[in-house]
């Protein structure tokens, strides 16, 4: 029996106004199939996505969903987990929104370790505002800001989540949505920070300028900057140059989750006493 995506997206708001092949189709598909492994009631999710193509996540899932100012996805997210602990909260940030305008929040959610799930679409560009360059943008690649190439030294997204601590981080691609289906699975339930990584392509804005003029171009560049983590731990330090591993990096399970904490919080503050953990 075919899967019925309709049920789990707003069907007036199609077809998406995502550009012809962006992967951004494919993750939010993996997603959905995920919620639905995992037997989650929609009315019980809540999609938080900020400023940039990956922003349209919360236009298109049929669930709870804000549409926040750039950067700021986490910020929201934060406020509503707090209040709502039982239930499920996603964010949707670009590589742009969620590392460069809004990396201080992301570094924090990971400290915080608040039990949010965090996808990152990771097309290194900044994609719906015109191809600025952003944190994961390769160096020497053509942007609309740097025109003779980036000069800019690139984030490691998933070792950034790590040494922030959040005590889940995954990396994927858009290239394997069944691998990337189990991951989701993986992290949405963990109870904690889940920082998920998600390489796609944006043929239109980045790959027209830096050699690769189609979609299976860009997908396929992407391929091969990315290697299995059981690959990659065999590999030498000078063969892991340029490589990006992935899998799941990091599953903490012990790590104190921050709403936990928060509800101690509450009962010390009734009691007239001091949290103890």
């Amino acid at each position: 029996m075919a899967f019925n995506y309709d049920e789990y997206l707003r069907t007036n708001k199609m077809p998406t106004l995502w550009c012809w092949g962006c992967g951004d189709g494919v993750i939010l598909k993996a997603l959905i199939r995920a919620i639905n492994k995992l037997g989650w009631n929609m009315d019980d999710v809540c999609v938080v996505s900020g400023i940039g193509c990956s922003g349209r996540f919360s236009s298109y899932i049929n669930c709870n969903t804000i549409h926040t100012t750039h950067g700021r996805t986490i910020a929201y997210a934060t406020g509503v987990k707090l209040a709502n602990p039982d239930k499920h909260v996603i964010c949707v940030s670009g590589d742009g929104d969620g590392l460069a305008i809004g990396g201080n929040h992301t570094i924090h959610g990971c400290r915080r370790n608040i039990d949010i799930n965090h996808i990152v679409v990771d097309n290194f560009i900044y994609g719906l505002t015109n191809s600025q360059t952003s944190p994961t943008t390769p160096q020497g690649m053509w942007t609309v800001t740097m025109k003779r190439g980036n000069i800019d030294p690139t984030f490691d997204a998933c070792n950034l989540a790590i040494g922030a601590g959040a005590s889940f981080v995954a990396r994927e691609t858009m290239l394997d949505p069944k691998k990337l289906e189990r991951v989701f699975v993986k992290g949405l339930e963990h109870k904690g920070y889940s920082f998920f990584d998600i390489f796609s392509n944006c043929h239109v804005n980045l790959g027209r300028k830096n050699k690769m003029n189609s979609a299976m171009a860009n997908l396929e560049w992407i391929d091969s900057i990315t290697v299995p983590l059981s690959k990659y731990e065999k590999m030498s330090e000078e063969e892991r140059k340029g490589l990006f591993p992935t899998g799941i990096l990091k599953q903490d399970t012990e790590a104190n989750e921050y709403t936990a904490m928060y509800q101690k919080v509450k009962e010390a503050h009734q009691n007239k006493t001091m949290v103890q953990f």
